[in-house]
């Protein structure tokens, strides 16, 4: 009854797949780091690459051509961009010896970074951002949409937090910045680079396996955008045990791969019939359902039994004969210094003793 109830709601309720679309902004500073700019800011759409600037270029550079369009449609934009990229890293310098003096810190490497975010979901319009500050490789400060406060994660950024706190003003203005001038930007850039943005691709999925007694790897390559993800399961219901996820990868096209280990140590021969990997990609709506299946494995591993022994052994055994020739050689010309003559030498006495050694380096 639950399955025909299941059905009719797909057929006359059919289900709108979303898709979450995202703008980031990563920006860092630093203090003592030799033969690197001591400012560095990227933008990413989508976690494609959008923009560039940094303590020696002084200009935002365009990554791509969709970008370049923008910039030149609105000159505002780009000195909007310029402005941010020329203030951004004079105030992230001062922060830098502010908190070196507060963390009573002396000169060397110092890191200071920052990471905002906004997301949109193009179906529902729901709206989400963060700002997140981190200082010599860990987390500084965060600020709450909700509260339009700042969270310190450490005691020794709370006279940091206070401070921001107080500054109400531009509290707003980083809300402003996340919840509607930051979206505005997204669709901007989605409708210049939607050729590339917005397209789908499917990837190939395999089987792969090091050994018999490996972890089978599901793995998918080749697929577009990378909001994907891939999971095993029993019996139609995901795993979560004996299951070991790996990252999102980038591939060299643009595209993107990744793969998800599946441990079968305690499972039967019997009994694989009954996994399968799924493939989920966002914004479509079929699954690529791969059947755990010992004749699609793709593998290197040759079993001994189809090992090659025959032509191995007789290498073995040649290579041995020779090793065995090379050291009675060595030994023979070991034996010349203490007086005894190489086995083919003539029996002049008047050699050279440099021309016999010039021979041997020959």
């Amino acid at each position: 009854m639950k399955t025909m109830e299941l059905v009719f709601l797909l057929i006359f309720f059919p289900v709108t797949l979303s898709v979450k679309h995202s703008l980031k902004f990563f920006t860092t500073a630093s203090s003592g780091v030799k033969n690197v700019p001591d400012f560095v800011a990227v933008g990413l759409v989508d976690e494609v690459p959008t923009g560039y600037c940094d303590s020696i270029r002084k200009t935002p550079e365009a990554k791509q051509n969709w970008t370049q369009k923008m910039f030149e449609d609105d000159p505002q934009h780009l000195e909007w961009y310029t402005q941010k990229c020329l203030l951004t890293q004079y105030d992230y310098k001062a922060h830098i010896d502010i908190l070196k003096q507060q963390l009573n810190q002396s000169d060397g490497v110092h890191i200071f970074q920052r990471m905002d975010s906004c997301e949109w979901d193009d179906e529902t319009g729901e709206v989400n951002g963060f700002v997140q500050f981190g200082y010599d490789g860990e987390d500084f400060l965060a600020f709450d949409l909700k509260t339009l406060t700042w969270i310190a994660p450490k005691p020794q950024a709370v006279i940091t937090k206070h401070k921001r706190d107080r500054d109400r003003a531009h509290n707003e203005r980083w809300n402003y910045f996340l919840t509607q001038y930051c979206p505005e930007l997204v669709k901007r850039y989605l409708e210049l680079g939607k050729s590339s943005l917005l397209r789908t691709e499917l990837p190939s999925v395999s089987l792969l396996q090091k050994t018999p007694s490996s972890p089978v790897s599901c793995h998918a390559t080749g697929f577009y955008p990378h909001r994907a993800e891939m999971f095993w399961r029993k019996d139609g219901e995901e795993l979560h045990e004996d299951v070991e996820h790996g990252e999102i990868l980038p591939n060299h096209d643009g595209s993107f791969q990744m793969s998800v280990d599946l441990n079968l140590s305690s499972v039967t021969p019997e009994d694989w019939r009954r996994y399968d990997c799924v493939f989920h990609l966002s914004g479509v709506k079929d699954n690529i359902v791969t059947k755990l299946d010992k004749a699609v494995i793709r593998t290197n591993w040759v079993s001994p039994s189809e090992f090659p022994a025959g032509p191995v052994i007789g290498g073995v055994v040649g290579l041995l004969l020779l090793l065995a020739v090379c050291i009675t050689g060595v030994f023979i010309w070991r034996r010349r210094d203490n007086g005894f003559r190489p086995a083919n030498s003539s029996d002049s006495s008047s050699s050279d003793p440099s021309s016999v050694k010039d021979a041997a380096l020959n």
